[in-house]
Parts: structure tokens; sequence; C-alpha cells
């Protein structure tokens, strides 16, 4: 169940954020990000199962995340999470900065009962989606797990990461979703993590990503 707090966690001295505000003929989007939070998340965008997802990602990432999308659900779903998608690239982005001492790279495996699934992720500056989950059900409440691709491609497009989503089983498709959605987040939280070892140091032999 999706948290709600009263207000939104203050940031401390140092934490990583960013406030990203995108407005279209289809969609009003607000998303803020702390990536060295502690998992809060204030969501509302009009599609109960997205908002549960996005939980995930901050609950599993240690991300503290608001996003508040209205978005043009008399038409359907499409363009309400592919914009989620977009502002929440844009807002890693941002409060990422220039990545020096993170991780960089990051995976995980997640399982749900009979589902299991694996997601890499690199911020490298490129972006690259490869996503192979083949959803048993095209709905999941009403959600159309179509659109899980949208917000992907989405998110990678505007953080410039590359990612590889692959579902390696799965009868049931909130089970599948919910797995790629924590593991996505596992990954996340491993690659923005600062490596002691690193310092200040861009983790690219190029120098920069």
């Amino acid at each position: 169940m999706t948290s709600t707090p009263t207000a939104f966690p203050v940031p401390r001295p140092g934490d990583r954020t960013a406030d990203v505000q995108r407005n279209t003929s289809e969609t009003q989007i607000g998303v803020r990000i702390n990536l060295d939070g502690a998992g809060t998340s204030v969501l509302s965008t009009g599609i109960g199962f997205f908002d549960h997802m996005l939980d995930q990602i901050a609950r599993h990432g240690l991300i503290d995340l608001q996003i508040q999308a209205v978005g043009d659900l008399h038409i359907d779903g499409h363009h309400t999470v592919e914009d989620v998608g977009i502002t929440l690239g844009q807002a890693f982005a941002q409060a990422v900065g220039d990545k020096k001492g993170i991780r960089r790279y990051g995976h995980a495996y997640v399982p749900l009962d009979e589902a299991l699934s694996r997601v890499v992720i690199d911020f490298s500056g490129r972006p690259g989606l490869h996503m192979r989950v083949p959803f048993k059900s095209g709905m999941v409440g009403a959600f159309d797990t179509q659109l899980a691709y949208e917000f992907f491609q989405g998110f990678v497009n505007h953080a410039g990461v590359t990612l590889h989503i692959d579902n390696l089983h799965g009868e049931n498709a909130h089970h599948q979703a919910e797995t790629v959605f924590k593991a996505f987040a596992r990954a996340v939280r491993m690659a923005i993590e600062r490596d002691p070892r690193m310092g200040d140091v861009i983790p690219s032999t190029k120098g920069s990503l």
C-alpha cells in the first residue's frame, strides 16, 4: 500500500535532490526525489496499480519520491504512464549530477512466488533499453501492462541510462510486474550508491558520463 506521510521529508545537507515539473496538453506531472532518502513516497497518478509500482521504487530503492500526475485518463493511461517515466528520468539525471563517486552499475534478481525478474542498469549517459517481459495478462487493475515498457523507455531516454529487464519466470501478471519494479529499485539503489573507494572520481576511463 502506498505510504501517505503528512509532508515530504526534508532533505539533509548533501542529499542529492531534484524537483521537476512537466506540463503538456496531455499531462501535468510533478516529481520530487531525494536519492539519499529513506524510501518514503507520496504518490497520485490516478492509476492505483501504477502508484503501487512507483511505491516499490521508493521503498526498495531507499529513494524519497513524490509524484503528482494529472493526465487524460478518459482516453487511457498511456500518456500519464509515459510522461511520469520521462519526468522521473529527468529528475534522476538532475539529482545524480556529474556522477562522481557513484558505483554506476547495479543489478538485482527479485522473486515473488512463481515470478522472478532480473534488472541490470548502467548510469552510462547512453540511453538504451532491452526489456523482455511476457506478461500473462493485458491488464492489472486499471494498468495496461504494455505501458510498463513505455514507462521504462521514457525513464531511460531522459535519465541517460542503459537498462536491461528480463522476467525469467512468471504466471501472474501482478507478480511479474512487481518483481520487475522491485528489481529495478534494487539495481538503481546499488548503482547510485556512493562508493567510498571512488572518492570524487567519475567511474569511467573517459573521465565523464
